[in-house]
């Protein structure tokens, strides 16, 4: 978690509709996509995440909503909170 979003993850962005963008940002992945890739949880990626994870999850909901408030497309917002998710789990953890 906290890496640096590539070119495929822009990809998969295009093609997810009605997605969080943070989670993107965050996890590298959808929450559908976390879903599929644990059919055996019982929560969500949320109930999984870690304290540190869910502060910058909430920090990154906020971000955005002040990107989309400057203009910002949503492949420049995501490349954004990418980077600034790294950050701050690196200060959080």
């Amino acid at each position: 978690m906290g890496s640096e979003v590539g070119t495929t993850a822009l990809k998969e962005m295009r093609l997810c509709k009605g997605y969080k963008i943070e989670f993107m940002a965050l996890y590298g992945m959808t929450a559908a996509q976390w879903r599929e890739q644990n059919p055996n949880k019982d929560g969500n990626i949320r109930d999984e995440s870690d304290v540190s994870q869910l502060v910058c999850l909430a920090n990154l909901e906020t971000l955005n909503a002040m990107l989309i408030n400057d203009g910002l497309q949503q492949n420049e917002r995501l490349i954004k909170l990418n980077s600034i998710a790294i950050e701050q789990m690196k200060i959080l953890t």
